[in-house]
């Protein structure tokens, strides 16, 4: 289980998908200490499994399931990805509860400077509108985020200088792919509602 809140950035040193998945191999910016094998890192909101780590390199195995689920096929080598350790039972809990588990992949409709944030248009799949509600909760590429402006296919949110300066979101442009993952607690509302 995760955040939201990104402690890391990684690069992109190889990464070659392929029908029936393939390995990803990610340099974080500030080196991790005692990564062990087996270990879970969410990478862009989506849980992964440490296979190797040598020399600052860390090495994850992606499932076919997992592309097909995420925006992964988007991202290239050289491409900078947000990162997250899994929670510890005595860790803070600053965003919401992250499962790492993708539901699905939005796109960056509109980008807006305001005085002091930037304004992101959302665009997500209809199938989960009855996950979102105004001022809940949201997991944009493994980041915390609570939803603004809900429309039944698009939703905005709007982010401080800090959250830009530590995250990958700076890098957005019109069009990207984002993983998405909706708020667990809501899932288990509509699933007992069904």
């Amino acid at each position: 289980m995760f955040t939201g809140i990104i402690t890391n950035i990684g690069t992109i040193v190889n990464w070659k998908p392929a029908k029936d998945g393939g390995r990803m191999g990610v340099r974080p910016q500030k080196k991790y200490p005692k990564i062990k094998m087996g270990e879970s890192i969410a990478l862009n909101g989506c849980c992964l499994t440490v296979v190797g780590y040598k020399k600052g390199l860390i090495d994850f195995d992606i499932s076919d399931e997992t592309i097909r689920k995420t925006a992964f096929l988007e991202i290239g080598k050289g491409r900078r990805v947000n990162l997250e350790r899994a929670m510890m039972a005595h860790s803070a809990l600053g965003g919401h509860f992250v499962l790492g588990h993708v539901d699905g992949v939005g796109s960056i409709k509109a980008i807006k400077k305001n005085p002091g944030s930037v304004e992101y248009t959302i665009a997500y799949p209809k199938k989960f509108a009855h996950l979102m509600i105004e001022k809940g909760s949201v997991s944009v590429d493994g980041i915390s985020l609570t939803v603004c402006n809900l429309t039944k296919s698009t939703f905005e949110v709007y982010i401080i200088p800090h959250t830009l300066k530590e995250t990958i979101m700076s890098e957005y442009t019109v069009g990207q792919k984002v993983n998405l993952e909706f708020d667990v607690l809501g899932k288990y509302v509509a699933r007992l509602k069904a």
